[in-house]
């Protein structure tokens, strides 16, 4: 497999860096990242990570400017593309088809050639704006996965919330996990 991971600016990053850090574990998965400026910038602010380390996760990493990327070409196949987090200046970019950074043309492309898109939206209280935003790419089968906490599965740290999220990606991109112990 080949999945493609974009890291935004908007709080939450650790979604992100979570889900490559399990993805790195599979030895038949291959990713490809992506992380912004303003995604730097917030793993600095909100996590103990550092950006060398994040980046040795991934198999291929790319600047966000990097728009000749090979990941930028529909040609590229790929099973599935995921940002996270994802802010809602690139909610609103992929939506309207702006595509001025690797972030938002490897999301465009993702649409065009019918491949799994999913996003973790990270904003509240969300604007009329946003909603009709996440409605808009929902309605062409992107994925539109807020990383809202579950409490079924009693998680006893913010590490057990994240995972929770990160399975239930790993779950639409069809990635056998156990991070969490299942509803029964």
């Amino acid at each position: 497999m080949i999945i493609v991971l974009a890291i935004t600016g908007a709080s939450g990053a650790i979604y992100g860096i979570r889900l490559l850090e399990i993805l790195s574990q599979y030895k038949n998965i291959k990713t490809h990242l992506i992380l912004t400026s303003w995604a730097r910038k917030t793993i600095e602010i909100e996590t103990d990570y550092n950006v060398s380390f994040i980046k040795e996760l991934a198999d291929t990493i790319y600047d966000e400017n990097e728009l000749c990327a090979s990941i930028s070409s529909g040609s590229f196949r790929h099973d599935g593309m995921v940002i996270a987090p994802c802010s809602m200046k690139t909610l609103a970019g992929i939506s309207q088809g702006y595509d001025d950074n690797l972030v938002t043309r490897a999301a465009s492309v993702a649409i065009k050639e019918n491949r799994k898109l999913v996003l973790l939206p990270r904003e509240t209280p969300l604007t009329a704006i946003h909603l009709e935003n996440m409605l808009k790419l929902s309605k062409i089968g992107a994925v539109i996965m807020p990383p809202l906490p579950a409490f079924y599965h009693k998680p006893q740290s913010i590490n057990d919330i994240v995972d929770h999220t990160v399975s239930r990606v790993l779950d639409q991109l069809g990635i056998e996990n156990d991070l969490i112990k299942r509803w029964e």
